[in-house]
C-alpha cells in the first residue's frame, strides 16, 4: 500500500512538472509579456513584439494576416478547455462557447469575459467587418459576424496560429 502512495505521488508530481513546462513548450520562454493571469493592459510595440514572436504568429497577430482556412490548430478541435491569446496569455475564449462552423476557422459565440477582447472597424479588401482584438495586447484575432448560434447570434471567426 505504502509502494502505491509512493507511486501516485511520483505521478503528480510529474504531471505537476509538464503543467509548469507548457509555457516553453508553446515557445513563450522568451515573451517577457506572456501571463495567463495578468490583465492589465500592454504596451509593447511590434519591434518588441518581433524580437520574441514565431514569424508566422507575428505576421497574424501584429500585421493582420489571416492563417488559410481549415488549417489552423483548432479550427475543428473538440477539446474542452480555455483559449489564450497566443502572443500574450490573455484569457479569451472558453470551449463551452465554441460551435462547429463551416468558415474553416475555429468560431465561439461569447469571449471568456467582457474585457478578453475588443473590436475595431475594419474596412479593408474593400469590406465592411469588425475586427476582433485582444483586450489586453491589441493582436489582430480575427473577425466577428452576425450569424453565430443562440443565444448570442455572433461568430467569432478566429485565427489559431
Amino acid at each position: 500500500m505504502r509502494s502505491i502512495a509512493h507511486f501516485s505521488l511520483l505521478m503528480l508530481l510529474s504531471f505537476r512538472g509538464l503543467c509548469q513546462n507548457e509555457k516553453s513548450v508553446h515557445g513563450h520562454e522568451n515573451n517577457p509579456w506572456y501571463s495567463n493571469t495578468d490583465t492589465s493592459q500592454l504596451n509593447v510595440t511590434d519591434a518588441q513584439w518581433k524580437q520574441v514572436l514565431p514569424p508566422d504568429l507575428y505576421a497574424v497577430a501584429r500585421e493582420k494576416n489571416t492563417e488559410r482556412p481549415f488549417t489552423g490548430k483548432y479550427w475543428k478541435s473538440s477539446t474542452r478547455g480555455t483559449y489564450y491569446c497566443a502572443v500574450c496569455g490573455n484569457l479569451l475564449f472558453r470551449s463551452d462557447a465554441k460551435f462547429a462552423s463551416s468558415c474553416g476557422w475555429p468560431s465561439f459565440y461569447e469571449p471568456g469575459r467582457t474585457t478578453a477582447v475588443r473590436y475595431q472597424d475594419d474596412g479593408s479588401y474593400g469590406m465592411h467587418r469588425t475586427e476582433v482584438l485582444c483586450g489586453r495586447c491589441g493582436s489582430h484575432l480575427g473577425h466577428i459576424f452576425d450569424d453565430g448560434p443562440p443565444p448570442t447570434h455572433k461568430r467569432f471567426c478566429m485565427n489559431s496560429v
